[in-house]
């Protein structure tokens, strides 16, 4: 029988944050299936989309649960701290809540473009303002980021599992929707991508279309 630890509170902080993150992805998903009857892209209409879906939504799902888990108990497999340092711990918690907040803003910038992968049918507008003029991916980013300070606050192998998973799906995904963005919007797609880098900005200055 597991018995239950004091709450770790770096961990039910994170917990919260990564809970609540996908929470909003959901509702999102939602919202969009209302207004144009497709549900986001949530399942993809192309052929690797879905294969990726079915490594990427389990990690999701062990990325929500284990913190919570590790927040009562540190005896399960896998759920052991390499290390139990509370200020590196505590400022990882607060690194999560602002790519949160940020990434929120980036949801909202988005609109109606926002979509969780590539419908190879459907030409959405192009979004180069905002976050998107000093980086192409900042979603995707900012969702690397969130992995990695969510194992850092949690710094358990489930933890150091899921950030290495969805750091390699999400740079296979950013340049799997750079190809699509091509096709679909052609030169218009060319001349931002040769301007504004993948994950790390290039310039201070944001990108500005047509200049």
């Amino acid at each position: 029988m597991t018995s239950l630890g004091p709450l770790d509170i770096p961990a039910a902080v994170t917990f919260l944050i990564v809970g609540f993150y996908w929470y909003r992805v959901v509702r999102m998903v939602r919202k969009q299936k209302k207004q144009t009857g497709r549900a986001g892209n949530f399942v993809p209409r192309e052929t690797i989309g879905r294969i990726l879906r079915v490594i990427w939504y389990p990690t999701v799902i062990i990325w929500i649960v284990a913190p919570g888990m590790a927040m009562w108990t540190r005896s399960l497999p896998g759920l052991q701290l390499f290390y139990d340092l509370p200020i590196l711990r505590y400022l990882a918690v607060v690194v999560a809540g602002v790519a949160l907040w940020l990434t929120m803003i980036c949801w909202r910038e988005m609109g109606k473009s926002w979509r969780m992968g590539i419908d190879p049918d459907e030409k959405t507008e192009l979004v180069v303002q905002g976050a998107f003029g000093y980086v192409r991916h900042p979603i995707y980013a900012l969702q690397m980021l969130l992995a990695i300070v969510s194992f850092l606050g949690v710094p358990t192998v489930a933890m150091a599992v899921v950030a290495t998973l969805l750091l390699v799906f999400l740079s296979w995904e950013a340049i799997r929707e750079e190809r699509y963005l091509v096709r679909t919007h052609g030169d218009a797609y060319g001349t931002y991508y040769a301007n504004v880098g993948r994950f790390v900005p290039r310039s201070v200055r944001p990108y500005k279309q047509g200049s």
